[in-house]
């Protein structure tokens, strides 16, 4: 798939204005959205993404676009557990409801920011070294083992990581979220920083973490640079909105890990085939390509993928129902 500079330019101008709009929405007036609003804006990004894949389709063909719609999906099932991770959060630091949008949307930004390394580092790697796939599937089927044994997600999943403690004790932080800003004024005229900036970097240091899982899971799909940052761009966009839009039901999806670990695990199988298919590594079949190894078409990936994640919500949102029906008996 060759992308012109031109290309790229435009893509990064439009992508850039669409968040632009989005932050001085949220700059002008601070709200917990509504379920209408958040419903709106949710549908318009997934929207975006429908039409950006048949922008592919028609361009540079049906099997770059399957790609693409593979791995956003994988990507938006990613960004979908980072919303548990995000409401702990929101839940451990006590932030107020009407400032969860704009830490949200900073989230988000850094989230953008982060993978958009990753993906440069990982297209770079990936270009001069094909044995690194398998430390990407090796890395993904490491991830899925600790997503399984990871239980109900609860206040107690989310650590403290060194930098939170440390800012948390050499800073000097307000009691109080004020109007939202990172710093503030004291009657004395002393500065202090609010709990905004601790929450701040609660969810940067937890971007940087999931910006390594999907990473290498994207790269399973796809090898296009271009495709790879898009993917999680859609994927990113609307996660605030879906945050409000979900509200509760984020709580009823109790199978959403497994669901996810196994699509990590098959994702991370896919890319030991695909690194067998152009194994360089003397001490695999003598450097040689391993012609047993079988290839994962992308259609079949995407129906894997789509078929695990809809039956972990159907098992999910059954299993939340019988547990109701009970507590009323």
């Amino acid at each position: 798939m060759n992308v012109s500079t031109w290309v790229w330019a435009v893509t990064l101008v439009a992508l850039v204005a669409v968040l632009a709009v989005d932050l001085l929405i949220i700059g002008r007036r601070p709200h917990e959205p509504s379920m209408k609003e958040s419903g709106t804006w949710v549908g318009i990004y997934v929207g975006f993404a429908l039409l950006f894949g048949v922008g592919v389709w028609v361009t540079a063909g049906g099997n770059y676009a399957a790609e693409f719609y593979t791995g956003w999906l994988t990507e938006y099932s990613l960004s979908v557990d980072n919303l548990f991770v995000f409401v702990i959060i929101m839940a451990r630091f006590a932030v107020p409801r009407k400032f969860q949008q704009k830490v949200l949307l900073i989230g988000i930004v850094l989230a953008l920011l982060m993978r958009g390394a990753f993906i440069a580092a990982g297209a770079a790697l990936i270009s001069e070294f094909s044995w690194v796939f398998y430390l990407f599937g090796a890395f993904l089927v490491y991830t899925a083992i600790n997503l399984l044994k990871e239980g109900e997600n609860d206040e107690e999943d989310f650590k403290e990581n060194i930098l939170i403690r440390w800012a948390k004790k050499a800073l000097p932080v307000s009691s109080s979220f004020e109007s939202g800003k990172m710093t503030v004024v004291t009657e004395t005229g002393k500065r202090l920083f609010t709990p905004m900036l601790i929450v701040m970097i609660a969810i940067g240091t937890t971007d940087l973490l999931f910006a390594l899982d999907s990473i290498p899971a994207i790269f399973g799909i796809t090898k296009e640079p271009y495709l790879v940052f898009t993917a999680n761009v859609f994927a990113l966009m609307g996660l605030r909105q879906l945050f409000f839009l979900l509200g509760g039901l984020l709580e009823k999806l109790v199978y959403l890990n497994i669901g996810l670990a196994a699509v990590l695990a098959f994702i991370g199988v896919k890319l030991f085939l695909e690194a067998l298919h152009t194994n360089s590594l003397p001490f695999i079949n003598g450097g040689h390509e391993v012609h047993w190894a079988p290839e994962i078409p992308i259609w079949l990936s995407l129906l894997i993928i789509l078929g695990t994640l809809g039956v972990a919500t159907a098992a999910s949102l059954m299993k939340t129902s019988r547990d109701r029906k009970k507590e009323l008996v």
